[in-house]
């Protein structure tokens, strides 16, 4: 569906540089950027909250206070906080391979009403605090959910369907809500590594920390947690929405990409990970990254 509105918007480009297409929406607005010739120092800022997707090509991004320098690749998100600004270099754009990626604004109303009502319904620990939305950056590479939610507003905003708005704000409200997840995982992961003894979940979250490649032994986590086996689930997917096993295999992941991109051999990671199949962890790994260890060895390689 994005290839097919961008083959549109091609046509007849009335900029080189961050050509955009917006397609508004109730509380929010998606535009497509498409730069079409090599650019430095390009500005963006947004007095909402921008949520952006890599779709092709290669930014790099410095924040306004050269205290943040990456580069912006496929299948990874930017977010930006409302009224922040940042400067965009395109070092690969051309006529024939233009650098594309979407971006969302999103209201902060919108995203204070959401926070509410996930404090209601699953408040933290108090040790954590409440829900919040954090302003500031979040860069990271987003998994195939997130990649899927992404086609599908693509598809929402472009389409004339009768239930266009109510079907916007219900995917909206998604991305809202797995960005909140975001911050609030990173926060309790970090919260447990400072804090190993704090409480008995970031006992348990530290412990799975530092036994990646180990099985799973959850009787030896709840006792850890000083909890149920019931109680432990339910407060593990609570604060880091999803089951210890499912946390550990993401986290796996994230370790084996980032040793990846620091030239570690794939084989290599492959089992100091604890993985007994190269195959199993090919397919775990490019299900999370839509990538395969060798692609994404390749990409940043040529990064």
């Amino acid at each position: 569906m994005i290839k097919e509105v961008l083959a549109k918007q091609r046509k007849n480009p009335k900029v080189l540089v961050e050509n955009k297409i917006s397609f508004a929406g109730p509380e929010t607005e998606l535009s497509i950027y498409d730069t079409f010739e090599q650019a430095n120092r390009v500005q963006l800022r947004s007095d909402q909250l921008l949520f952006c997707g890599m779709v092709s090509g290669k930014k790099v991004m410095h924040d306004d206070n050269a205290r943040y320098e990456s580069e912006f690749l496929p299948h990874e998100s930017f977010v930006m906080a409302p009224d922040h600004q940042v400067e965009i270099d395109f070092p690969d754009a051309n006529i024939e391979n233009p650098t594309t990626c979407l971006a969302i604004e999103i209201s902060l109303e919108r995203i204070n009403k959401i926070v509410n009502s996930i404090e209601q319904q699953a408040p933290l620990n108090q040790v954590y605090g409440q829900w919040q939305y954090h302003q500031h950056l979040v860069h990271t590479h987003h998994n195939a959910q997130t990649q899927g939610l992404l086609n599908r507003i693509v598809q929402i905003y472009t389409e004339n369907h009768q239930d266009r708005n109510y079907m916007i704000d219900l995917a909206i409200s998604e991305l809202t809500v797995r960005l909140l997840r975001h911050q609030t995982r990173d926060f309790i992961i970090s919260h447990s590594e400072k804090n190993p003894d704090s409480n008995g979940l970031n006992a348990a979250i530290h412990v799975i920390n530092q036994h990646l490649a180990a099985n799973l032994n959850i009787d030896e986590l709840c006792k850890i947690a000083c909890m149920s086996r019931t109680k432990f689930f339910h407060q593990f997917r609570i604060h880091l929405g999803c089951s210890p096993a499912v946390y550990q295999q993401q986290i796996r992941l994230k370790k084996a990409a980032s040793m990846i991109k620091n030239g570690h051999q794939i084989t290599q990671v492959c089992f100091e990970l604890g993985y007994n199949n190269a195959s199993h962890f090919s397919r775990c790994f490019k299900q999370f990254f839509n990538l395969s260890p060798s692609a994404y060895k390749n990409r940043h390689l040529s990064s």
